[in-house]
């Protein structure tokens, strides 16, 4: 595509539906005119002069050096979610953690303070409240609907607020603009993990958020093919983002990348998809007497309904529920079903179920998994795009064991 050609596609880009941003953003063609995206295998990049080598180590020439932090098939990935988000500038990583320590390093130092809402993926916490912590970094977790929680839990050296919404695995729903309000008022950031709702329900940028964390192993990928994560932000900001990546490595490969690059292509029909047959499912579940209670905020008595509808476009595809009778009951429905695979990821076109007591909370203390609402009991579904009907006929299996 010719420089002018492209210029004018970039235009068209910036006000056409994420649905089009999706297939046609970062477009990357060769020479030879290839229509799909290629995948630079490749470690460097060859320089015809030692002067043009030197020029684009110093930062004075465009063009790629080295695919630890240069590589266009990368590049391509990275340019796309950045405009689906609504954001400048992305930073693809090796994995959703690379992204929320990338994060981490590229805007604390000793002696700084995060707020963290305690409803967040268990290794987050464990990151903050383990690790961070040894190099001088504390962490206070919150409810994530309270807000008075989080202005109290704010101090002189908080340097961003920290959550997901919704809420993995009870789907709480947090206010983005309230605390969007709320950081810059004190001069923090806002960080949201948008995994659960990826940029077709959901766009946290436009709601106030500095920056968004993502996991690309879920549904951005959407069929289990690779892990991979992106930080999405400003130009300014992901400066800083993009020099921890640099010089630490937690780098996207370009097989990832690629991989990445086709999911996004489906990204709004698959939400959509997943979105419809997990509302079908949890009013279902409301529904039997083996269930105590359904996490879901696309069911009109959740607290966060109002909430959900009125900063996102649909209410995803991950649901969880308690079962009565604790651990014995939730393993027992577990063990039970045949269609859904067992395993603690999510975003995967298969429908997965995991415990997550023992799975992905597994290295929270009993007192953290209670105060973050981690039942025994509780089991999370993410809903995949097999046929409603059979998701659900599984799912009966799992209640005809207790």
């Amino acid at each position: 595509m010719s420089e002018d050609k492209n210029a004018e596609l970039q235009i068209i880009l910036e006000s056409a539906g994420i649905e089009t941003q999706a297939i046609r953003a970062g477009q990357l063609r060769t020479e030879l005119g290839s229509h799909g995206e290629p995948i630079f295998a490749t470690s460097s990049f060859v320089f015809d002069t030692a002067a043009q080598a030197a020029a684009r180590f110093a930062g004075d020439e465009p063009g790629n050096i080295y695919s630890r932090f240069s590589n266009p098939t990368v590049s391509s990935f990275e340019d796309k979610l950045a405009k689906m988000e609504g954001g400048e500038k992305c930073v693809a990583t090796a994995s959703g953690m690379a992204a929320i320590l990338a994060t981490a390093l590229a805007f604390l130092q000793q002696g700084d303070h995060i707020v963290s809402s305690r409803s967040v993926f268990g290794t987050t916490n464990v990151l903050y409240d383990k690790y961070l912590q040894k190099f001088g970094v504390a962490t206070t977790f919150v409810d994530l609907t309270d807000m008075k929680a989080w202005e109290a839990a704010i101090q002189d050296n908080t340097k961003y607020l920290f959550l997901e919404t919704p809420s993995n695995p009870l789907c709480e729903i947090a206010d983005i603009k309230a605390l969007a309000e709320l950081a810059h008022g004190h001069g923090c950031l806002l960080v949201v993990d948008n995994c659960f709702c990826t940029p077709a329900l959901q766009r946290p940028l436009l709601l106030g958020a500095d920056i968004i964390v993502h996991s690309a192993t879920k549904y951005l990928d959407g069929q289990g093919r690779s892990i991979g994560g992106a930080v999405v932000g400003s130009e300014k900001l992901m400066a800083e983002v993009y020099g921890v990546l640099r010089t630490c490595g937690p780098t996207m490969s370009p097989f990832n990348a690629w991989i990445a690059l086709k999911g996004l292509e489906t990204l709004s029909l698959r939400m959509k998809a997943h979105s419809q047959s997990a509302l079908v499912l949890a009013e279902w579940l409301q529904t039997q007497s083996e269930i105590e209670k359904v996490h879901y905020s696309g069911l009109k008595g959740n607290p966060g309904y109002a909430l959900a509808v009125d900063q996102q476009t649909g209410f995803g595809g991950v649901l969880s529920f308690v079962v009565k009778g604790g651990r014995d009951a939730a393993w027992k429905f577990i063990d039970a079903t045949r269609l859904i695979s067992i395993t603690a990821n999510l975003g995967d076109v298969k429908s997965t179920i995991t415990h997550p007591a023992t799975t992905t909370h597994g290295r929270l203390s009993d007192d953290e998994k209670q105060r973050a609402g981690i039942e025994e009991g509780l089991l999370r579904v993410s809903v995949g795009l097999e046929s409603v009907d059979d998701i659900r006929a599984d799912l009966q299996r799992g209640l005809s064991a207790l």
